[in-house]
């Protein structure tokens, strides 16, 4: 563990921290006290979190109830004999088993991945020498050096800095490398990603050097704590679906046990052969074998066509989960943006605000801007003729705005000369690459992602560096003065090899590039102006660009004195060469959202599911891109809110409840965020523990919560979230390990299409789950009746034989379970709000339709046995008919016949019936629609057909099923069945005025789907308009 202080290590000065730590800054550690210390605080390493073992793996899957009534059934098959039977079942508990397993013991590598993330050796100073030294064995107090390339091995405090700078994306969410300082800070609640006087372990230096003094290793470390809060999370409760399945299988096995002793009691008893069989036969049929293994499959299903749309299922259960979410937690970087910076405007004194389009790396775009058109006197009544000047060949592709100005597109022939002076900045000032893959023709930058958009702005104008330095242009590099994480800046002197003019270019942030200028370029001519009316000059255009989520950079530049051209340039100093600069304006770079990200998040506000946006990101920034995705909407926009619109063509927030800062939001104690109306859509500068406390907080009201993330931070707000999805591209291994899914393209759509798969799949496991058991239940309901028919000795005379009992069980069981499995979403699917998480797989709709069904179902096939025996028939039992066939028996096994054939066709019709559980289903347009679902139609052709050769077959249906042909009982069985299909109508019909609505939300989820439904209407009519 850490050695405690009262303050943090961040707020103490260097000194302080050796003090702390008892070391010397000039000799470090000796041998001997690194050792004492190794034993005192352990090796520098993840601890805890084994690998499940494959035994107790397999006994949970082996311990599950429905599996150890499948066993029961196992056992019960081969105590009747019925070999076929047991193998079947046998292999659906392989199949289970199997499937279970293989999910499972993929799980939980998280510490392995965590040690696999520390770099394997640290350089440190012992005893005065500089050595190589196992990480492992870093302890505190240990001095460290750090250069480009270094993976950090433990978290220390910075001294000694060099242009260090780290990429901490896995830690805090933060996309650009983090430029290091080591003052100390007064702030000691100061955000992880504001800390810039530290470097954390498994943190990668992409830039620079420095030296540090180590403060904390192991499970001590901000990575070690996270392993901590891994390990904690507890994520073994059972979800809905897996508790219904329990609860009904409790209920079934009682059922089942229950049938048994009602089929001994209706024969006093008297338990003889034929009688142990049919009661056997009917706690089999009881028991929905396939369940399981439908439900399984359904979801195998869903996991592979999720792999076609880019998101992998680790966890089959997280499927049930998207089903119901209420709420998207996701990250910013990659996943609502495209990671990719790009410069999108920039801005010059005289000329204004130009505009960039096009995204990536490609260097293809328009750089436009607009200008004024002049007027003239007017000629009448209130008409104005404007200069028609758009014939001029100088003006570009020119577009009609408002009309006073046009829209200009730039290019070599008519770019302004200030414009083109800060296109060569941005192509020289630059040490970063853009290149073109050969292979697949994608286009990749090389080097700082700032630098790269630059390059890529200035290659849209054909002026990108490897042209400007062709022989054609001439340009030269003759110094480089890189950038300094102190000054925040980086200048080049370049030299035209035609014309020997030299020049310096200036980039940086604003504050530190204002002091070197002493005038400002304005069209083709420069004004002297001082620093401070300059930055007041420029503050409100900075402003601008930063509250619409631009990173703002200002560019400078000044020719050399001909006195500078004669010396050695990297001689001279710094601070002399830039100063007396010209400032020449400013450009705007920023993470632009992909393009599918808005309409995403309007389909998930037209499923009720609200979008918040967690982000490592400043506030400005993130709420920026929040508004460009539609996470914030205009009714929004109200001081109540905390959302401010001023004036203007630009989004100009201020942040409040709806935007906040990870501290503002941590200082909350639960119960002042429970009192929130509406929870933080935007939430900047997160630290692992604010989406931990978000995502608990969307727990206590109710909420079902995926979360996305990619860095080590997200790990565990991953862990805790109903559903974790980590991104694929960018995403750790430890990410990925405490996820249930991953997305392999790092996209929000990706989630929503997960979410909309989820609810395909927890619906169809409703249908067939309906169907499934309301065969069970009409199968249980005929055959209990059928105990009232006794024969002349008292013998109970059985409406189906024990193995006509388990075919008709085969036949109308599975297959059409599993055809409704693969059943295609309706196009309204995404219209309804979530489920609720706490309703469960059976809600008291679905009870009522087994229930319903099952019970008409039973009743028509009892009461067509009744027909056929004292209806059309004499009522004569027969003698021993529940053994073998004889003339006394004939009509029993034509009435056996006839319950056979209406149980089954009336069970394989009900499969129909379960594609809208609500939703008429036997009108003709639906009719026209039966072939959609080519698995059903088959299993229902198939069962059909495997019924009439069950009844018609010689030998089988008398010897062995216990039954016999019919032919003017058809008409009885097909009566019945309009009948049946009438009701089932009559049924829906009676559901659909007195239930309520699917589509009814709550006041919240109502809110979001209004929000979907203006900015369709909005977008419509955006069409039409052009």
């Amino acid at each position: 563990m850490a050695v405690v202080d009262q303050k943090p290590y961040h707020c103490m000065e260097t000194d302080q921290v050796l003090r702390e730590f008892d070391v010397d800054i000039e000799t470090g550690l000796t041998t001997s006290e690194a050792e004492r210390r190794l034993t005192v605080y352990g090796p520098n390493e993840m601890r805890g979190g084994g690998r499940p073992s494959a035994l107790k793996i397999l006994f949970r899957q082996l311990a599950n109830l429905m599996t150890v009534i499948l066993i029961a059934a196992v056992a019960i098959a081969f105590a009747i004999k019925d070999w076929i039977e047991a193998g079947v079942v046998i292999g659906v508990i392989v199949f289970n088993t199997a499937v279970g397993f293989a999910q499972e013991f993929k799980a939980e590598k998280t510490m392995d991945s965590l040690r696999k993330m520390t770099s394997p050796t640290s350089r440190v100073l012992r005893s005065g020498h500089q050595i190589v030294v196992p990480t492992l064995d870093l302890v505190p107090g240990d001095i460290i050096y750090l250069e480009s390339g270094d993976v950090v091995g433990a978290d220390c405090r910075l001294f000694e800095i060099f242009n260090l700078e780290t990429d901490e994306a896995l830690l805090t969410g933060e996309a650009l490398p983090i430029a290091k300082e080591p003052e100390p800070f007064d702030d000691p609640e100061l955000p992880l990603g504001d800390r810039i006087n530290l470097s954390f372990a498994s943190t990668t230096v992409t830039k620079g050097r420095a030296k540090g003094i180590v403060y904390a290793t192991g499970m001590s470390s901000e990575v070690g704590k996270i392993a901590k809060k891994l390990m904690e999370t507890n994520k073994t409760k059972k979800t809905p679906l897996q508790k219904a399945l329990d609860r009904m299988s409790w209920l079934l096995l009682a059922v089942a046990i229950v049938s048994v002793l009602i089929v001994f009691g209706a024969n006093k008893f008297n338990i003889e052969n034929e009688v142990l069989l049919y009661a056997i036969g009917l706690a089999i049929a009881t028991i929905p074998e396939g369940l399981i293994a439908v439900v399984t499959l359904t979801m195998s299903l869903g996991v592979n066509a999720l792999a076609k749309k880019r998101a992998l299922v680790r966890k089959l259960v997280a499927l049930e989960s998207l089903g119901s979410v209420t709420n998207i937690c996701s990250d910013k970087t990659g996943t609502l943006t495209q990671a990719k910076m790009v410069l999108v405007r920039s801005w010059l004194p005289k000329e204004g605000f130009f505009r960039v389009s096009g995204l990536g790396f490609e260097p293809v775009g328009e750089v436009t801007t607009k200008q004024q058109l002049e007027a003239v006197q007017p000629t009448g009544d209130n008409q104005v003729n404007f200069a028609q000047d758009s014939s001029d060949s100088n003006c570009g592709k020119v577009t009609l705005g408002t009309p006073s100005e046009k829209t200009v597109t730039i290019n070599q022939d008519n770019m302004p000369a200030s414009f083109r002076r800060i296109v060569q900045a941005a192509a020289l000032c630059n040490m970063s690459e853009i290149r073109k893959d050969d292979e697949t023709g994608d286009w990749y930058g090389i080097g700082d992602p700032t630098e790269t958009a630059m390059q890529v702005f200035a290659s849209k104008l054909s002026m990108g560096k490897p042209m400007l330095t062709n022989d054609e242009n001439g340009w030269k590099l003759v110094c480089e003065y890189p950038f300094d994480s102190g000054i925040k800046r980086m200048s080049v002197v370049v030299k035209n090899m035609h014309t020997d003019e030299h020049i310096i270019f200036l980039k940086g942030a604003t504050e530190r590039v204002v002091p070197c200028c002493t005038s400002r370029q304005y069209g083709e001519s420069a004004s002297d102006i001082t620093p401070d009316d300059l930055q007041e000059y420029l503050d409100p255009q900075i402003q601008e660009m930063a509250r619409d989520g631009l990173r703002v950079l200002s560019i400078a530049f000044r020719h050399l004195t001909a006195a500078e051209k004669g010396i050695d340039m990297n001689k001279a100093d710094r601070e002399e060469v830039e100063a007396g600069m010209t400032f020449l304006g400013l450009v705007g770079i920023y993470d632009p959202p992909r393009p599918e990200s808005f309409p995403s998040v309007m389909e998930c506000y037209r499923a009720g599911i609200q979008v918040t946006m967690l982000t490592g990101d400043h506030p400005h920034t993130a709420a920026a891109i929040a508004r460009q995705v539609g996470i914030l909407q205009d009714d929004d926009s109200s001081d109540d809110d905390g959302i401010k619109k001023e004036a203007g063509d630009h989004q100009a927030l201020t942040l409040g409840p709806l935007v906040m800062t990870a501290r503002e939001f941590d200082r909350m104690t639960d119960e002042e965020i429970d009192q929130l109306p509406d929870l933080p859509r935007v939430i900047a500068r997160c630290s692992p523990d604010t989406k931990v406390k978000i995502i608990e907080a969307l727990h206590r009201r109710n909420g079902m919560v995926v979360m996305s993330g990619d860095g080590v931070n997200d790990s565990p707000s991953l862990k805790l979230a109903d559903v974790g999805i980590a991104m694929g591209l960018t995403g750790s291994d430890v990410a990925k390990q405490a996820s249930e899914v991953i997305l392999t393209d790092d996209n929000f759509a990706t989630i929503v299409r997960a979410i909309r798969e989820g609810r395909r799949v927890f619906i169809n496991i409703q249908r067939f789950c309906c169907v499934l058991i309301s065969g069970n239940v009409a199968e249980l309901v005929c055959l209990l009746l059928g105990l009232a028919f006794k024969d002349k000795l008292g013998e109970t005379v059985f409406p189906l034989s024990p193995v006509a009992i388990l075919v008709n069980n085969l036949l109308t069981g599975t297959p059409p379970a599993m055809a409704l499995g693969v059943e295609k979403a309706w196009p309204t699917i995404m219209d309804e709000p979530p489920r609720s998480p706490t309703s469960g797989l059976f809600t008291w709709e679905v009870q009522g339709d087994i229930v319903f069904y099952g019970f008409t179902i039973g009743l028509l096939s009892i009461a067509n046995f009744w027909l056929v025996m004292n209806g059309f028939g004499d009522g004569h039992m027969g003698e021993a008919c529940n053994r073998e066939y004889s003339d006394s028996c004939d009509l029993v096994f034509r009435a056996r016949g006839t319950v056979f054939a209406t149980l089954t066709l009336a069970i394989l019709l009900h499969a129909y019936n379960c594609r809208r559980l609500r939703g008429p289903m036997w009108n003709w347009h639906m009719v026209k629609r039966f072939h959609e679902n080519k698995f059903l139609l088959a299993g229902v052709v198939a069962g059909t057909i495997l019924c009439l050769l069950c009844i018609y077959v010689p030998g089988l249906n008398t010897k062995v099923l216990k039954m016999k042909g019919i032919s003017w009982e058809w008409g009885i069985v097909l009566i019945t069945l309009l009948i049946f299909l009438i009701m089932s109508e009559l049924y829906k019909f009676a559901k659909r005025k007195l239930l309520k609505p699917l589509s009814v939300a709550t006041e919240e989820q109502g809110r979001l789907q209004r929000i979907w439904t203006e900015n369709t209407l909005a977008s419509s009519a955006g069409g039409l308009a052009k």
